[in-house]
């Protein structure tokens, strides 16, 4: 299968603008109006994670955000019980299921396909039924992502690639191997018919080469945007984060 070439397009994830809010459990920011001043400034899409610990986002900022985000609602979520029936009750148009600790700061790596296959096949069946599109968070690893060709039965559409490490990079040669690594991993996911998506630590200074890696549509991005906006405003950040995406 030929590699999309369209322009990646960017979701913002909005998670710490719930972030702020329950640090004094006030009902501001308002992620609702967040996710739309986000969409006006020309984000395609919204992103946020439900946790099982609801350290940010809420299950009633789901269910508001459902109506309310115009362009496609990705809710991040572990392959618990709890989260699948969230998933259900609120419909959203697409779940990315993504592993999750409780003593980690963010998620910390991709999905272990291969261990979790048939749960996570489960699961994705469950979602697919309901019209939810699936993705999986996956790390850069030729055998997680070559495992997703046995779950496309399942109803899984699509994979978000960890660009983790690629953020961490400190020398031209380190970064230079990653961004091959990411584009092998792409071309492996498109080519079996996946769409592929991408994330984790990018900020406007090197978002750039990755944003060129033909068949990538979508970088989610969340928290160097809402710390930029603390500084420049949410709209003003998005529209850096989409010119440095457009290189």
């Amino acid at each position: 299968m030929a590699v999309r070439k369209q322009k990646a397009k960017l979701s913002v994830n909005i998670d710490h603008v719930a972030t702020l809010r329950q640090a004094r459990k006030t009902p501001f920011p308002d992620v609702v109006e967040a996710a739309r001043a986000a969409e006006k400034a020309g984000a395609a899409g919204i992103t946020v994670h439900l946790r099982v610990d609801r350290r940010h986002i809420q299950d009633a900022d789901v269910a508001a955000l459902r109506p309310a985000v115009k362009g496609k609602l990705n809710v991040e979520m572990s392959i618990s019980e709890e989260m699948v029936d969230v998933a259900l009750r609120t419909k959203p148009d697409q779940v990315t299921l993504v592993p999750e600790r409780p003593e980690e700061v963010t998620t910390e790596g991709g999905l272990n396909l291969i261990l979790y296959g048939r749960r996570i096949a489960h699961v994705a069946q469950r979602l697919s039924k309901a019209g939810i599109a699936v993705s999986l968070f996956v790390d850069p690893d030729p055998a997680q992502v070559a495992y997703l060709s046995n779950l496309s039965e399942a109803g899984v559409t699509g994979f978000e690639v960890n660009t983790d490490l690629y953020t961490r990079a400190k020398t031209a040669a380190a970064v230079k191997k990653e961004l091959k690594l990411l584009t092998e991993m792409v071309e492996m996911g498109v080519g079996e018919g996946f769409h592929a998506y991408a994330g984790h630590g990018l900020t406007a200074q090197n978002v750039g080469p990755v944003a060129a890696i033909a068949g990538i549509e979508e970088l989610n991005i969340g928290h160097s945007i809402v710390a930029r906006s603390v500084l420049v405003g949410l709209p003003a950040a998005i529209k850096e984060m989409l010119a440095a995406m457009a290189g």
